[in-house]
């Protein structure tokens, strides 16, 4: 039998079968948990075994047996996917989305920064506006029959080119509306220009914003320069305060030497930030602040650490959104996209601020990666064709996966940096991220029987 569709774990003392061709999600008991894991794992298959039968009575165990029959009659715990039997499907190469470089340069010089401290390895450039209007001709004429449109403003820090931005959005919303389709801008940025007549522009532009801190102060001033946390903080709780409208993360970075991070997520918490979102570092493996297997029990402890508070809040009527535990099991995207993934290469392009494209931001600078630019649109096609076909399928390992629809094989970048190839997923990236499912799973079943209870 092959074991790949189907996954059994545990959290605060529940168990649960995720089922993967189907996305089906069942709370088992204790005995069902242990007599699958003797099928998920049968090189341990021997310790379950001897649990299952130390613990439960023969009369049990049949039961169980009977129950599982039922569901394989039922088609869940196949033996073959039927995905991966007709993988074949064809999506128009019509681009959605740019990440535009209005800045190639930062007021931080962020330790951990892929971008060499916004430069990625070039000039301190700031995009002109020609380049800029080139850019959004570029997305509306390769968009196709696409009518929804996104573009980051990204850095750097975008907003040391924040009139540009301004002028940007006024440009795109109007050239959308003469072509009958909308778009949606987005600000990722450390705040340290944000001012209040630029946070009502962006509340009546209806954007997005991004807003980075790396969580109490001791950790993110190590990482970000002494002093930045309480430049940060005030402008962010202007922003909660005073412009409810806006629609917002705060995303931080944890790294080795902040393995208690759930700490950190508190600490947003009390600050009043209730859109939050902490992912792990992506660096090389030499450097000290870099994660390590050996650190990865004291990872996954901590994200149990982290779905405890935020189970606590949640049943206090005190909620608040963790990006990695938002998961829709009935409304989550559609196959060909669980497929694709962020789309790279391929419907999704950055732009740096002389008008080259690449796949995505984390590319930017690897001249070998650079697709074209926005003067004279795409060329390499031969790269770009390798980044369409870079599919699930494709990547080393994911079709043994059970998270493979909800990772889509995992970040191009992360791949190709740590091993060479955008086909080889970055395994510590997959260990984490099947983690954080494994806790978003726990937590969707939770808020769906709680809100059954009380609806009763």
């Amino acid at each position: 039998m092959n074991l790949v569709h189907w996954h059994v774990f545990s959290l605060f003392d529940h168990y649960y079968l995720f089922d993967t061709p189907s996305n089906s999600l069942f709370q088992i008991d204790r005995p069902t948990y242990l007599r699958l894991k003797t099928e998920a794992l049968p090189e341990e298959a021997t310790s379950y075994q001897d649990q299952l039968v130390t613990e439960f009575t023969a009369e049990t165990i049949d039961e169980i047996e009977d129950e599982i029959k039922a569901l394989r009659e039922s088609g869940y715990l196949v033996a073959a996917d039927p995905f991966l039997e007709h993988p074949t499907f064809e999506l128009k190469p019509e681009l959605k989305a740019l990440c535009l470089h209005l800045a190639h340069d930062c007021q931080l010089r962020c330790t951990y920064c892929f971008a060499g401290g916004g430069a990625f390895g070039g000039d301190q450039s700031l995009m002109s506006p020609e380049v800029g209007r080139a850019a959004l001709n570029f997305l509306f004429a390769a968009s196709g029959e696409k009518d929804h449109l996104e573009v980051d403003f990204f850095g750097g820090e975008p907003l040391l080119n924040k009139e540009l931005m301004v002028e940007l959005v006024r440009y795109g919303e109007e050239k959308a509306a003469r072509l009958g389709k909308q778009i949606h801008f987005t600000l990722t940025t450390n705040t340290l220009a944000l001012n209040r007549e630029l946070l009502q522009f962006l509340q009546e532009h209806r954007m997005g914003l991004v807003l980075s801190l790396d969580g109490r102060e001791q950790v993110n001033d190590r990482m970000r320069g002494k002093g930045t946390y309480r430049r940060i903080v005030p402008r962010i709780q202007e922003v909660i305060r005073d412009f409810p409208d806006l629609n917002y993360y705060v995303r931080g970075t944890y790294t080795r030497y902040n393995l208690d991070f759930a700490a950190d997520v508190k600490h947003y918490y009390d600050l009043g930030f209730r859109s939050i979102s902490i992912e792990p570092v992506v660096c090389a493996p030499d450097l000290p602040y870099a994660l390590r297997d050996e650190d990865l029990p004291a990872i996954f402890a901590e994200y149990d650490r982290l779905a405890e508070y935020y189970w606590q809040k949640y049943q206090n009527g005190e909620g608040f959104r963790f990006f990695h535990f938002n998961v829709e099991l009935e409304k989550g995207p559609c196959l060909p996209k669980r497929i694709l993934g962020c789309g790279a290469g391929f419907d999704y392009l950055a732009v740096t601020p002389h008008g080259e494209l690449y796949p995505c931001h984390q590319f930017v600078g690897e001249q070998d990666y650079c697709l074209g630019n926005v003067f004279t649109g795409l060329a390499a096609a031969e790269t770009r064709e390798t980044f369409c076909q870079a599919r699930l399928y494709a990547k080393e390992g994911c079709n043994e996966c059970w998270a493979r629809y909800y990772c889509s094989g995992g970040c191009h970048a992360h791949a190709y940096f740590a091993n060479g190839s955008i086909l080889k997923p970055n395994q510590m990236a997959c260990v984490l991220m099947r983690k954080r499912l494994e806790c978003a799973l726990a937590l969707n079943a939770m808020r769906l029987a709680e809100e059954s209870k009380n609806a009763r």
